[in-house]
């Protein structure tokens, strides 16, 4: 029996996509790394899936434009996370994004309703 490919059905994110999903997922509250991970994919319908070697470092870009902040708190399970919130800075941005985000995806879905024939 062969075995699956995780990876066949993947899909890229665009450069700049992984913060606008993080900065979308920390308006929901905050949250440590491992949350964010999972509350994209869950939200995602376990469609998009971002690793560690993806996260972290898009966390501590978007920690550096002060569009995050980020504190050390323990666990229910007394193990030190460190979480991440959106500052108001970061609030205003994620509006800016969104609306970047929507004015792409109108641009694609208008070259992806032409046809042929209207080329």
């Amino acid at each position: 029996m062969p075995r699956p490919n995780p990876y066949k059905d993947r899909i890229e994110l665009l450069q700049g996509t992984l913060d606008l999903l993080i900065l979308q997922t920390l308006q929901w509250g905050p949250r440590h790394g491992y949350g964010i991970t999972q509350l994209i994919r869950a939200k995602s319908a376990d469609v998009l899936r971002v690793d560690a070697g993806s996260l972290y470092p898009a966390l501590h870009r978007l920690e550096r434009k002060r569009w995050i902040a980020s504190q050390w708190e323990t666990s229910a399970n007394k193990q030190r996370t460190r979480v991440y919130r959106l500052t108001a800075l970061g609030k205003k941005q994620v509006l800016a994004e969104v609306s970047h985000w929507q004015r792409f995806v109108e641009a694609v879905g208008g070259i992806l309703r032409v046809r042929q024939g209207d080329v």
